[in-house]
Formats: C-alpha cells, structure tokens, sequence
C-alpha cells in the first residue's frame, strides 16, 4: 500500500481503495465527504491543452531561424528579443499551418486578432507574449478517437512560444537551483495552442487523445510531433467530481509532461491526489502544479492565474488576421487523408475494425498492405504481417519493396509456405531484400503435401487419446498442443492453418 502526498508534499497517509466510476476508465476512487454520508463514487474529468510548434522555416513575426538543437542564444534578433523600436511581421505560412490543423479538427476558421498577455518571466524578453484571446483563429471543433468515442475542441489560436529556462543544480527546478540560464531561441517560434473541452474521462483516453492529435498534426505538415524535442507539449487540468454530477470540481494543471507515459501517470497521480484531499474533508486548491518523474507525483507550483491576471489587451503592432474563403478553400482542399479516414479505408480493404489497423496506419504502413490487398492478398494475413514482422524492423521496412511484400503473401495464400517460413524469409527481406521466391527456394523451404500433414495428425490423435477427447468436448485449448507438436515433428514444415482445419475436420466425422 503506497504512501499519498499532499499539496505541499505532506504525507497523507496510506491510499485508501479505488472503485471505478461510471464513463471512466482510470481509477475513480471512492470516499467520504463532509456532511454526504456514505462514500461515494468520483469520476476524473481532464482537459488537455496541446502547444505545438508549427513546422517553418522563420519564427512567427520575424525572419530568425525555426531550429532545434542550434547553440543558445544565436537565432534571435531585436524583434524577438523585443527591443525598443522593433515592429513584428506575421509569419503567412504560420497563419496557413494554423488554418490546416483548424480545418483538420472541424473547427470554425475565423477572423482573429492578436493580443498581448502580460507575465514577467525571463524566459520572455518583452515581459508579454503575443497570443490570442477573445478572438482565436480557430474555435468549436472535435477529434474523433479510434474508438469512436469524441472530445470536443474549445480553440486553436496562435501564438509565440517562450524561450527556455535551464535551472543547474538542485533537483531542476528554481526554487533549488545554483543558477539559471535562459535560450532565447525558442523565443517567437509559432505556436498553436490547441486546448480541448473537458470530455476526457481516464488516463488511456488522455493518452489516446494526444496520440491521435499527433498523428493528425504530423500528416497535416503542421508539425513534427517530436516531444522530446518540446514540438508538442501537453498540460492537463485535472478535476475529480461524485460519479453521475454534472458540475465540474475545483481542476489543478499539471505541467511539465513530455512523454505519453507521463501523461497517464500524472492524471492517474493527480486524480488520486484530489479524492484523498476529499475524503479527509478539505479542498482542492485551483493551482499549477509541475510533474515530477523521478518521483511520480505531482507538486505545487503556483497559484493557478486567470485571464485577468495577464491583462489581456489587443496587439497595437498588428492587424486583424482575416483569411478569405478563397484562401481557406485552398487550405481545406490541399488537406491530405487524415488517420481516421486512413483506418476506415484499410479496414474496409481488409475485412477488419478500425481500431484492428490502428498500428498499421499510425507506423504508416497501411500504402503498402493496401498495395498487396488490391493485388489480391489475403487482408488480414497483410495486417498482421505488416503489425507484427514489418513493424519490429521500421528500418526495413523502408527498403521493403511493395512488390516483393505482395508476393510473399501470396505464396502464403497460396500454401506454398507455412506461416513459420513466410516470416523468416520476411526477416530476411528487411535485412537485405530479395525475392521471395528465391529466398525460400535458398533456404528449402516448401509447404508440406496435404497427405504428410494429414498423416501427421492422424499419428498424433492415436498418440494422445486424452488430448483428443478434450479436442472433441470443445476445448479449445488443446488445438495449440496438436498444432504444436505437428510442427515439431515436420520442422516447421506444415500449415498450422491447414493442421486446425485437419483436427476440425476429424473431430466432426468421429
């Protein structure tokens, strides 16, 4: 039983039991509030805001480059450090990236126009960022899941991201910090912010989310999705509220979340933090809070701002940004096959659910199993080859020719090979290519003749008089022990479809 920590790090003793609540899938904890009686259920309620850097080639209102990795401190000019004197100049194709990942998300592209939101932070040079407020580019939208569930888009605005801190010593963060240094870099480069309703209800679907919205980003040409690099970063507002309300409970947003895996523990963590502050009879405090992943929790950051704290006012230095329906015409019909769609397609082709070709579009291989269905493929047998052996090689499966994949399968279909041999010589066709063929007929691999394997099976029914009549009761899980020991006994040989189908085919007849 694990030890909780509070707001400010305190213990708050051991963890008390979780009961999954209704429309969640994480663990909705259960307890006691103060003057309600018995414990009752609670359920999590996440909105995620998204920042990704749009993919140009300059920052957002001048011509510094837009690149990671480059020495601190070397792509700036007195534009993004905000110098006296210096105007910006909007960034078109910032504005069109922006318009795509609207269109792409089903939002309303509107006018829009800029505003200055006040902080003083070092990591911004001009103590206010260029953001959008009351008039965002982008608003009402939706992302459907590829479990067909949906979140809803409240806005997509546009602004400029920070430049970043390093803190050096302590456990990274300010308050522990020998020193600080700041890269201006990133100052200025074009963001969009893409900030949900609150209709996630678990950790997984958190995570499905941000999966699903990166695939859409990345085949968009709107960004790169690399996390690791800080192109796509995600904080969560986290709040818990008895299963079956309709009101929403006091949130706290997480920052500092990086990774998909981090995502999901700190909903997970964040949720249990707030049930436990319940049951003892306080209050969730509406703060910000940083994830710690060393320790996996959360911690307290700073009291949680709200608009007015920014002293939101309209940019002096820049219009209105109002696209035209011709320009948006232009953006929407120049949209490539989003994910979604991509699915629908495989799966019709293949005979199979969306969700069951989910891997092989989001590896973005569903070209190449699509090419081998149309030649006449066995679709499933192309989705499980190109999730399963083609997936573990990626490397591979860049050299892989479409070809060549086709007419493996189709010597599969056609019982010219076993299953064992197809995916060896497809080993070896990520290693170094080849045909198929040729590379069976090298390694002397040829199916089984129907009348060996019949004869196999035959030996290993009398053989296992016991086994057999489990088989025949309906046990199931007793056609992997004939399976498995009609393959040993020919060296991988015979067709384990073609030795199921032997042992059904007896079975009705005695």
């Amino acid at each position: 039983m694990s030890e909780q920590v509070g707001p400010s790090g305190e213990g708050l003793g051991p963890r008390r039991a979780y009961e999954t609540a209704p429309g969640g899938d994480g663990p909705p904890a259960f307890g006691e509030e103060p003057g309600l009686g018995p414990r009752r259920a609670y359920e999590t309620v996440v909105g995620l805001e998204v920042h990704c850097e749009l993919r140009t080639a300059t920052k957002l209102f001048c011509a510094c480059r837009n690149a990671f990795g480059d020495d601190p401190n070397t792509n700036v000019c007195p534009v993004c450090l905000g110098l006296p004197g210096s105007l910006p100049v909007l960034n078109a194709r910032a504005v069109e990236l922006a318009m795509r990942i609207g269109e792409a998300l089903h939002c309303e592209v509107r006018r829009s126009i800029f505003h200055r939101k006040n902080y003083f932070y070092p990591d911004m040079p001009k103590d206010y960022q260029v953001s959008q407020y009351d008039e965002p580019i982008n608003v009402d939208g939706w992302l459907e899941l590829p479990d067909g569930s949906r979140v809803g888009i409240e806005r997509a605005h546009l602004e400029e991201d920070t430049g970043s801190n390093r803190h050096v010593g302590g456990d990274g963060r300010i308050h522990n910090a020998d020193y600080s240094l700041v890269d201006y870099n990133r100052a200025g480069v074009p963001l969009v912010e893409i900030v949900s309703r609150p209709d996630i209800r678990s950790a997984e679907q958190a995570r499905a989310y941000v999966s699903e919205l990166r695939a859409i980003l990345v085949a968009i040409g709107a960004s790169d999705g690399k996390m690791e690099e800080g192109s796509l970063r995600v904080d969560a507002n986290v709040s818990v509220r008895p299963a079956g309300s309709d009101q929403l409970g006091t949130r706290c947003e997480v920052k500092n979340l990086n990774s998909l895996r981090s995502l999901g523990r700190a909903i997970d963590h964040e949720a249990a933090r707030q049930w436990e502050l319940l049951q003892a009879g306080e209050r969730v405090v509406q703060e910000t809070r940083h994830w710690n992943e060393a320790q996996g929790r959360t911690v307290s950051g700073r009291s949680k701002e709200e608009a007015y704290d920014y002293r939101y006012f309209p940019e002096p230095d820049l219009v209105p940004v109002d696209p035209g329906e011709a320009w948006r015409d232009e953006v929407r019909r120049a949209l490539p096959m989003l994910p979604a769609a991509r699915r629908e397609r495989l799966a019709r082709a293949a005979g199979l659910s969306p969700a069951g070709v989910a891997t092989v579009v989001e590896l973005d291989l569903d070209t190449l199993v699509l090419a081998a269905i149309s030649a006449g493929a066995d679709g499933r047998r192309a989705v499980n080859r190109a999730a399963n052996e083609v997936a573990a090689d990626l490397d591979g499966a860049r050299r892989l020719d479409p070809a060549a994949f086709t007419k493996l399968l189709l010597l599969e279909d056609a019982g010219k090979l076993t299953a064992t041999q197809a995916k060896q010589v497809l080993a070896e066709m990520l290693a170094s290519g080849g045909d198929p063929e040729e590379l069976a007929a090298a390694r002397g691999f040829k199916a089984m003749e129907a009348a060996e394997v019949a004869a196999q099976v035959d030996a290993l029914i009398a053989a296992h008089p016991g086994e057999w009549e489990r088989f025949r009761g309906g046990d199931a899980k007793v056609t992997g022990f004939f399976v498995g020991k009609v393959m040993k006994a020919t060296q991988g040989k015979a067709d384990g479809r073609a030795v199921t189908a032997l042992l059904q085919e007896r079975a009705e007849l005695s």
